[in-house]
């Protein structure tokens, strides 16, 4: 059960890639937000989809986020999470993460439940995760991880990727969605992050 992504995508779950093709080069610059522009993005959308990935596993950053949803869906703005059937150390783990946390089993949803709703979300949250929302999935077809089947984020109207770094994910493909226009990257330790948001959001909700 303990599989990283990289082995599940070797094992052929990756199956449409092109034989010996180079894969494509990520061209433009990234953007980068700090904590205020996040919380205005935040505020401003009125729907909101969640990311996590096994970045949120690491640094126990599951209780920030679920009382942040609490917060914002009591705001009543729509927030649900999407899950890719791999994300995490085992298939599952998001889920019982969430569960601890309080998070409702009916905002909880499985990529194939939620990927259609990601071009009408006002914003993505994308927390820990790299390769299970990788557009070259789709976009690249000499890419290892062609045909896999990713959550399509960049199809949103903005999004905020939060990681510690622009780094790549187990399977070692760089990700165009870091440089779409649409993307702000709000780099940082995962659970600091969260934690400031949900004091930041507290404080808003409290005026």
């Amino acid at each position: 059960m303990n599989r990283s992504l990289a082995n599940v995508i070797l094992g052929g779950y990756g199956t449409t890639s092109t034989a010996g093709g180079k894969p494509m080069e990520i061209s433009g610059t990234h953007t980068e937000i700090n904590l205020d522009n996040a919380i205005d993005m935040i505020q401003e959308a009125k729907s909101i989809i969640i990311t996590p990935g096994y970045g949120l596993c690491a640094a126990k950053a599951q209780y920030p986020i679920a009382d942040l949803v609490k917060m914002l869906t009591e705001q009543g703005k729509k927030v649900r999470f999407g899950i890719h059937p791999v994300a995490g150390r085992m298939p599952g783990q998001l889920n019982v993460l969430l569960a601890e946390a309080g998070v409702p089993y009916d905002i909880v949803l499985e990529m194939d439940e939620i990927n259609h709703d990601f071009p009408d979300t006002d914003l993505v949250l994308v927390i820990g995760a790299n390769d299970t929302v990788n557009s070259a999935a789709q976009e690249d077809p000499n890419s290892i991880i062609a045909g896999m089947p990713v959550l399509e984020v960049w199809k949103s109207k903005q999004v905020i990727v939060m990681k510690r770094s622009l780094g790549v994910g187990y399977a070692a493909v760089d990700n165009p969605i870091f440089y779409k226009p649409n993307t702000a990257m709000l780099l940082g330790d995962a659970k600091k992050t969260c934690d400031a948001l949900q004091a930041k959001v507290r404080e808003s909700y409290q005026k």
